[in-house]
This record gives C-alpha cells, structure tokens and sequence, in this order.
C-alpha cells in the first residue's frame, strides 16, 4: 500500500454515520488521519461507530451531529474540529439525500430538502473552511457529487440538479483558491450498494411499475457498462490521492468512478 503522507492531518466528513462517508471516514483515519464524524441515526449506535473506528485506527474521532440544513451548525461543526484538533487540512462535503418522482408529483417540501443538503450545505462548510485552510497554506476539498452530476436521470430532478450544481461549485471554488495551496475536487460515483441506493430501488419500483430485481439490472446497472456496483475501497483510493500531496495539481476536476456510465 502506498504511504499517502497523512498521518497527523485533520478532516471533517459530512453525513458519515453511514454509507460512503463512512467507508471515507474509515479510510481517512487507516491512514492516520484525525476524523470528525456527523450524520444523524441512532446515538449508541454512532458511539460504538465512533469508539471502534478511534481503537481499530488509534487516532482522534469525535462526533459533532449538525443539521446539514442549518448554516450555523455547519459552521460550528468546521469550527468543532479546528478547535479540538488544532487544525483542518481535508473537508469532504459528502452528505445527501434522494427522493425519486416525477416532478409534477414532487414534493416542494422534498426539493428543499435535497438542495439543501446535497448542495447548500458543501457551500456552507466550505466557506468555514477556506479562512483555515489559507492560514494554514494547504487544504484540500473534496465534494461527493456523482455521475447524476455530470448526466441527468428521470424522476431524481432535485438530485441531479443539487448534484450538478455541486460540481459547477467545485470548479467556481478550485479557481477562486488556485494559488492558496487549497484544492477543490469532486468524485463522481455511478452506484454504490449504499442504504441510499437500496431505498432507490424500492422508490424505482414504485416509480415505474416493475419488480425490484428488473430495477437493479435495468435501470440502476443499466447506466454502467461494467454492471457492477462501485466499491468502497474505489472511492477511497481516489479520495486519498486527492488528499496526499501527489494529488496537489490536480484542482477543479469532476472525477468519475462510474464503471463507463459517463464516458458515451
């Protein structure tokens, strides 16, 4: 394995209670980086996650459970884990939502919800972040978009305009730090097994009237030439490199991992 030179760095991971940012979290801290938790879901089941994570990696991982609807919890969780680490050297802007219908059925309530968090949110944390990663002279930035960031879906309008809004952020944000030592990028995943996407299955069905077994071989893996799902270990190869100095020239880029969905 490669020695990505982050050990005694610092990251915040948005809604990393579950799914990917987890498996970033985790990974982050294999390469003995200091990891600030958040995301919602059961209180002693976050603890034991966060305890287990900060024994099996033996670095610091807290917890702070802000809202990624509420600006100020965003910029009280940047601030959280500059003041108890001492630093903030990798912010990754990962938590989302979906809700999958048409649009003259979805709901406005939904909407809201979904550019909230999976846009507006990258925006908040990052505006915190910037100040300390220029006073510091590095930083990197990396936003979860996904492939729905660069191509379009039926029935997941808030999605893939959040998600494309989040990759046109990225580029605004690589140029405006191009000469601070801060860089910006986005991954952009076709699907990944998460608790996100299997709730997509079943809301597909739904949708569009079939079983769930034709949903994951027509229309979920349809769009992947490969016809396999992305695997974690996947996403967080390329996260540390992004992270690590040998990702340092590389800014402003929307990155695909997507088994070949976004290269026809």
């Amino acid at each position: 394995m490669p020695d990505y030179g982050l050990r005694g760095q610092a990251a915040v991971v948005t809604g990393s209670t579950s799914g990917i940012g987890r498996a970033m979290a985790a990974a982050l801290a294999g390469e003995g980086v200091d990891v600030v938790l958040n995301g919602f879901g059961d209180a002693a089941g976050i603890e034991a996650a966060r305890a287990a994570l900060a024994a099996a990696s033996g670095v610091r991982v807290l917890y702070h459970g802000a809202d990624m609807t509420r600006p100020a919890e965003i910029a009280d969780l940047v601030g959280f884990a500059h003041r108890e680490l001492g630093r903030l050297d990798i912010l990754l802007n990962n938590a989302g939502v979906q809700h999958v219908a048409a649009i003259e059925d979805f709901p406005p309530e939904k909407w809201d919800q979904i550019i909230a968090i999976n846009l507006t949110s990258a925006f908040h944390a990052t505006r915190a972040a910037i100040p300390i990663m220029k006073a510091q002279g590095r930083g990197r930035i990396v936003n979860l978009a996904s492939a729905h960031g660069l191509v379009a879906s039926p029935f997941k309008s808030a999605y893939v305009a959040a998600k494309h809004g989040l990759v046109g952020f990225t580029k605004a944000a690589a140029l405006e730090l191009a000469r601070s030592g801060v860089t910006v990028n986005a991954i952009c995943p076709g699907y990944v097994r998460t608790p996100l996407v299997e709730a997509q299955i079943a809301d597909q069905a739904k949708a569009r009237g079939i079983p769930a077994e034709r949903v994951v071989e027509d229309v979920i893996l349809a769009a992947q030439p490969n016809k396999a799902f992305v695997e974690y270990p996947q996403l967080a190869g390329l996260l540390l490199y992004l992270a690590s100095d040998m990702g340092a020239a590389t800014t402003g880029a929307a990155l695909s991992v997507d088994g070949g969905w976004t290269a026809a």
